[in-house]
């Protein structure tokens, strides 16, 4: 097969596809069914209670954390989501990516103020988000399986995402304190 019929080949296989994932979201994941309310819930509170609990003095440091760890998760998902390694059965829309309620409302706001609290508190941030990515792996990742939310494939485990999660967090915590420090070293000259 030349190069032009590969890409003819991959188009009509995505259209494809995107008309049967609008199908199917229209059939069991719209605005209709109870999946849709949960997942839209998953992603709305943790926003709202971000928005009431943020330390507004420390705002673009918080939220870099959060967003670096919104943008790191969201690209591990697609890449473990097209390696089939797991496939969430429930979404919000077909047009962005299907676990947006996770990847950049749930673990990237507890995440954040878990990050707040910790700096805040001056708590041990290591020890804290093993326990918190322990609840995510294993609480909320069986949770979303035993609701039918999330189906894991090809080997991957809940210990997996752990580690996962753990790799995002260590490495987002890494590039925020050096941004802090640059951001203080910048202020003293």
């Amino acid at each position: 097969m030349n190069y032009q019929a590969y890409w003819k080949e991959i188009d009509q296989t995505r259209e494809q596809l995107h008309r049967l994932l609008q199908s199917y979201w229209s059939d069991y994941s719209g605005v209709g069914t109870w999946p849709f309310w949960l997942i839209f819930t998953f992603l709305i509170v943790p926003l709202v209670l971000l928005f009431f609990t943020v330390d507004r003095k420390r705002i673009f440091e918080i939220f870099f954390f959060g967003y670096t760890i919104h943008i790191l998760w969201t690209y591990t998902y697609i890449a473990l989501e097209n390696a089939m390694y797991l496939s969430p059965r429930y979404f919000l829309t077909p047009f962005l990516p299907f676990a947006l309620n996770i990847t950049a409302s749930v673990l990237p706001v507890g995440f954040l103020l878990l990050y707040q609290y910790c700096t805040n508190h001056n708590k041990n941030f290591y020890l804290y988000t093993i326990l918190l990515s322990a609840i995510f792996a294993f609480g909320l990742a069986s949770l979303e399986q035993w609701l039918g939310l999330l189906e894991l494939h090809g080997g991957l485990r809940k210990f997996h995402l752990f580690l996962i999660d753990l790799i995002i967090v260590f490495i987002t915590y890494g590039a925020t304190r050096l941004l802090v420090r640059i951001q203080a070293n910048h202020h003293a000259t």
